[in-house]
């Protein structure tokens, strides 16, 4: 479950969905952020239809994915 408080991040451009858990927090880490903060990281397709959600919970990096 994710706590009430939680910092929301959206990237503004889509991703290559083929990407895992580790590319996305180096997408984070890249822009200048913590991937490791506890704030929620969304990313989107180039068609909008699909969306991953990184998650470092602080005993791990969770990966949830929508289509």
């Amino acid at each position: 479950m994710i706590p009430s408080g939680v910092k929301v991040f959206l990237a503004s451009h889509p991703v290559d969905f083929r990407k895992g858990p580790d590319s996305l927090l180096s997408l984070v880490r890249d822009a200048g952020s913590d991937p490791f903060n506890g704030a929620l990281y969304v990313f989107r397709a180039k068609r909008a239809d699909r969306v991953k959600i990184v998650w470092w919970d602080g005993s791990g990096v969770c990966l949830y994915a929508k289509r």
